[in-house]
């Protein structure tokens, strides 16, 4: 098989473990286990496989002290406040709207680009900034009388979701640098190590009322998922796509999340499909496609 060949199914097992993450961290969210505590078990064991491996492949790199505050405030925002605003927003919303309001991501990075990296935005960027925002906020507004018994509050879960986005939006602003000048390993370890320094205090009660010992199989099972699969493996198996392929082909697998999140929810029963839901879908994939369109000349 081709590097191109393994880099496709890497890019395209990574939706695929992404999307079926909405599904099985429903599972045993918050029935089982609490979403902070859920968060706290995926970054401590992910934190400690790349400091493990780190150790093993022991990179030549080191950060310096003066790089540490930056790195922490990526962490903040890529770890410890965006793991624990998507855990708690899943917790209350459906699999479905919490895949959909993810795609808004680019159109987040796209605006926080122009604030921060004074990148110009042309009138049909900022046409599909409105109009995936349309479909984000009609996607938030029109869950608050939507409850049902996999969406305990999903107007303020929707929110959470889109503030998650919004902070992993950050972190890809802040990381941009560091990803040029460090490791992998080196930086993912320094990451998870201040992820586990800022959840840990949020998830400690919830940590201490699970009993892993006590819990049923298929509860660990799906525990296991959402750690090694969704957290660390879809990392990794990033990263290879990433080497191999363009970021414009990348991002096509980042567009199947919610088809394949849908179809995985609707296939285990776990989710319904509606009006406003799809709506509010094509309203977003329609932002964000109008958004990567390239600048025409004159």
């Amino acid at each position: 098989m081709s590097k191109r060949n393994v880099a496709i199914l890497c890019g395209f097992l990574v939706a695929l473990f992404y999307a079926y993450n909405f599904t099985a961290a429903k599972e045993v969210t918050p029935e089982y286990i609490g979403p902070y505590g859920l968060s706290w078990y995926r970054v401590i064991v992910t934190c400690t496989i790349f400091w493990i491996l780190a150790t093993i492949i022991r990179p030549s790199d080191k950060v310096s002290l003066k790089e540490l505050p930056a790195i922490a405030l990526a962490a903040f925002c890529g770890v410890g406040f965006n793991i624990l605003t998507f855990m708690k927003g899943l917790s209350l919303t459906s699999p479905i709207s919490a895949s959909v309001l993810m795609v808004t991501t680019p159109i987040i990075v796209l605006v926080l680009s122009a604030i921060f990296l004074k990148e110009r935005l042309y009138a049909s960027r900022i046409i599909g900034i409105v109009i995936g925002f349309s479909g984000a906020a009609l996607l938030i507004l029109l869950s608050s009388n939507a409850a049902s018994a996999n969406a305990t509050d999903p107007f303020l879960g929707n929110i959470l979701i889109f503030v998650n986005a919004v902070s992993y939006s950050f972190y890809i602003i802040l990381a941009k640098r560091l990803t040029a000048r460090y490791n992998v390993f080196t930086l993912m370890k320094w990451l998870y190590f201040f992820g586990v320094i800022y959840i840990t205090p949020f998830a400690y009660t919830e940590i201490l009322a699970f009993d892993p010992f006590t819990a049923s199989t298929s509860t660990l099972l799906f525990i296991g998922y959402v750690v090694l699969f969704a957290t660390f493996g879809t990392y990794m198996l990033n990263i290879i796509a990433i080497k191999t392929l363009k970021p414009s082909v990348v991002a096509v697998f980042v567009y199947l999340q919610p088809l394949l999140a849908t179809l995985i929810a609707l296939g285990l029963g776990k989710d319904e499909i509606n009006l406003y839901k799809i709506g509010a879908g094509i309203l977003i994939f329609a932002g964000v496609f109008i958004t990567s369109l390239p600048k025409k000349a004159g």
